[in-house]
């Protein structure tokens, strides 16, 4: 398998973890969207990352539907229930951390896209603000568990450190820590995993 993206994008982070916790092999290719030779559009009409080939040659792109498919192919670390309300709980914890993401990814590209006066700062400021509310309530509920469901690693984990951990890399100032001790407790043990410490964000040189 080929995975399309870029060292940048919290979503195909969310799928590089995803494959490390389900031990599967696959080559990374770095692309960049915004240039005119990027190779995403011929795989996906909607022109985003991530974006997997798969080894009969068809692709699959969203991160919601590409680890929904990962999690399949081996019964190591299965990171989503199969059904039920536990399914219902996971799936919620990722809308919400996918939520934080697309916010957050919004805020940035106003901030680094636009020129600057072109750039709405009450737009920003309003994506902001839904991150630090879903920090707020993602915090809440996860109160004193170990992991988002309960005791046990998925793909709700998976989400949050993800959000999380592009906050800290494009939003430092926010110190989303400040005041969410649970949601720094569950992200300071996430950071042990190999699956995390192994896939960092790096800026383009």
């Amino acid at each position: 398998m080929k995975l399309i993206g870029t060292l940048t994008s919290p979503y195909v982070r969310k799928v590089r973890i995803v494959m490390a916790e389900k031990k599967l092999d696959y080559e990374l290719v770095l692309d960049d969207v915004w240039g005119p030779d990027s190779q995403v559009p011929a795989h996906n009409p909607l022109g985003k990352v991530p974006c997997l080939i798969m080894d009969e040659n068809g692709a699959l792109f969203d991160s919601r539907v590409i680890v929904e498919y990962l999690d399949t192919l081996s019964p190591v670390g299965r990171l989503v229930p199969p059904s039920g309300r536990e399914r219902t709980q996971t799936k919620l914890w990722e809308a919400l951390a996918d939520g934080a993401m697309d916010a957050a990814v919004t805020a940035r590209l106003e901030q680094t896209m636009r020129l600057p006066a072109q750039r709405s700062q009450d737009w920003i400021d309003r994506q902001l603000n839904k991150v630090a509310a879903t920090v707020d309530h993602m915090d809440e509920l996860l109160g004193e568990q170990a992991f988002c469901t309960g005791v046990n690693l998925c793909l709700a984990d998976i989400a949050v450190g993800a959000a999380l951990s592009y906050l800290d890399f494009r939003f430092p100032d926010m110190n989303w820590r400040a005041g969410h001790d649970n949601l720094d407790r569950l992200m300071q043990k996430l950071m042990t995993r190999p699956s995390f410490t192994g896939t960092q964000f790096a800026a383009p040189k």
